[in-house]
């Protein structure tokens, strides 16, 4: 269908979204959305994924943008749908994703009626969006939408909300709107760059801290050049959401989620230079341990904001440094498939023996996968993307829009533990129904193992009633049977030998598959 002067708001919405490049909806449409959904069967060119939670649409927006570099929208029916999103879109913003929401909403003459559905949307939309707006004329919707595309695109990607009243969407008067260029970053600091050369001439004890697109392959190239040349070490933040990893790849590794194995992997730096990272601090307050994970003498220096190009940043530092080319070291062989009791140990060396080329690993393993990192960097080049908000139940969902993102030519793993796994379990049958390439591999220890962790830290002694609340074996979950509900194939494995005897049968396979792993 080409745009006509007889338009309705709706369509003018779709033709504008596919204009400036968004073709892909991740999508829990209600009734206020229906003229939206209608559009979609008259205008070719917007792919639709139906997801059966909006925790899931927003998770699966989030992966999405981590891989393809671009946003793709959500369509959420309400306050109340988006509410219902929020965990995942917190996370997204952590992660500094991308994506546009369009959120529908009570017709503007309906309104005051305060019917059921009627919430405060613009309120919540501004709790977890960078840029929102309500639309009450179809002579607009696609001006808004084009700035919606335009505020979500940028560097770094932001959360853009368009709330739509249903009226706005039928009527009549539709305008397309072309697409609005994307403002480029701000250009990195020349005294910057001259600071954090000073420092890494005249110091020993230095880190270079690196997140998020510091963290890709070409920015980790640069990185690598600069502390061979000077001597620094390099780290990732622990919630960086995003790294290339694998052969060819720096050795990578990051700071500890655990305060005391934070402050003890940074205590030799009295200087740390941040590329697009936050500072180093724990997730919670501990009694009787400091916020901050460095040292207190250590000396804190920007070289790049997040808002900013790391790669041009380090360009810039290895140019005033001089600093020569650096191959990047063999990491080693690569290991032969593990056998016996399952361990942590165990479980990395089969995801490093076994994953495919071009992997896209989504880790949301919190508490026992903690440790894979370093366990894997012999295996192939792959992509690997953390909960990067910490709001558990984006595993799944970020492994589901990912492997949209790669259109089906890359085998995604999920590592995914039980608990956090029951939040968004319904990605399973977006998997399914898209005959998507995901592995995911359930650690299943029937209880929230961060939890019992996390008591010990501050300082609580749990007795029955507490140790009950974080027990999940009563009654236990049939992962096997869940997920066949759901309409994937899934099987149990109690040892490594049966992990990685199902770990191949899964990537041979189109479709997903989830290994029950007992832990």
């Amino acid at each position: 269908m080409a745009p006509t002067n007889e338009m309705n708001g709706a369509e003018s919405l779709v033709h504008t979204l596919l204009r400036a490049g968004v073709d892909t909806c991740f999508a829990n449409p209600g009734t206020s959305e229906m003229h939206f959904v209608g559009a979609l069967d008259r205008i070719a060119g917007m792919r639709c994924v139906l997801g059966l939670q909006e925790n899931v649409v927003t998770g699966m927006a989030d992966g999405y943008w981590r891989i393809a570099r671009k946003p793709a929208c959500t369509l959420l029916h309400c306050g109340p749908g988006l509410a219902n999103g929020m965990g995942n879109l917190h996370n997204a913003r952590r992660a500094r994703a991308g994506i546009v929401n369009i959120v529908g909403d009570q017709a503007t003459y309906h309104r005051p009626y305060d019917a059921p559905l009627t919430a405060d949307t613009e309120g919540m939309a501004r709790t977890v969006s960078h840029w929102v707006r309500t639309t009450a004329r179809a002579a607009d919707v696609g001006r808004d939408a084009a700035l919606a595309v335009q505020a979500a695109g940028g560097v770094p990607g932001r959360i853009a909300t368009l709330v739509l009243p249903a009226d706005a969407s039928w009527n009549a008067g539709g305008v397309v709107a072309e697409p609005l260029p994307v403002q480029p970053p701000p250009a990195v600091d020349p005294f910057a760059v001259q600071t954090a050369a000073r420092i890494l001439r005249g110091n020993r004890n230095v880190l270079l801290m690196l997140a998020d697109a510091a963290a890709l392959a070409p920015s980790l190239g640069l990185a690598w050049r600069i502390a061979q040349a000077t001597g620094a070490k390099l780290m990732a933040g622990f919630s960086s959401a995003h790294a290339s990893r694998g052969r060819g790849r720096v050795a990578l590794d990051r700071i500890p989620y655990a305060m005391d194995q934070a402050i003890a992997a940074l205590a030799p730096y009295t200087h740390i230079i941040l590329v697009n990272a936050a500072p180093p601090v724990g997730f919670f307050a501990y009694p009787g341990k400091p916020s901050l994970q460095h040292r207190p003498d250590a000396h804190l220096h920007v070289l790049s904001r997040a808002d900013q190009d790391a790669q041009a940043a380090l360009q810039a530092l290895a140019d005033e440094l001089g600093a020569p080319d650096a191959p990047i070291p063999d990491p080693g062989p690569r290991p032969e498939a593990p056998r016996g009791a399952v361990t942590q140990e165990g479980l990395a060396t089969a995801l490093a023996a076994l994953m495919p080329d071009d992997s896209i690993v989504s880790n949301e393993s919190v508490s026992y996968g903690r440790d894979l990192y370093k366990f894997t960097h012999t295996a192939p080049a792959h992509d690997w993307l953390n909960l990067a908000g910490g709001a558990i139940g984006d595993g799944l969902p970020v492994a589901t829009g990912a492997a949209i993102a790669a259109a089906g030519r890359r085998r995604v793993i999920s590592i995914q533990a039980d608990g956090s796994a029951m939040y968004s379990l319904q990605s399973l049958w977006t998997q399914a129904r898209e005959r998507l390439p995901c592995t995911t591999i359930l650690l299943n220890n029937r209880k929230y193992g961060i939890l019992i962790g996390e008591y010990r830290n501050v300082g609580a002694v749990p007795g029955p009633t507490a140790m009950g609340m974080l027990d999940l074996s009563n009654p236990d979950l049939d992962w096997v049977r869940l997920a066949n509900g759901m309409g994937v194939e899934a099987a149990r494995a109690t040892t490594l030998d049966e992990l990685c005897d199902l770990m191949r049968q899964s990537f041979r396979q189109a479709g997903p598959f989830l290994i029950d792993l007992a832990t």
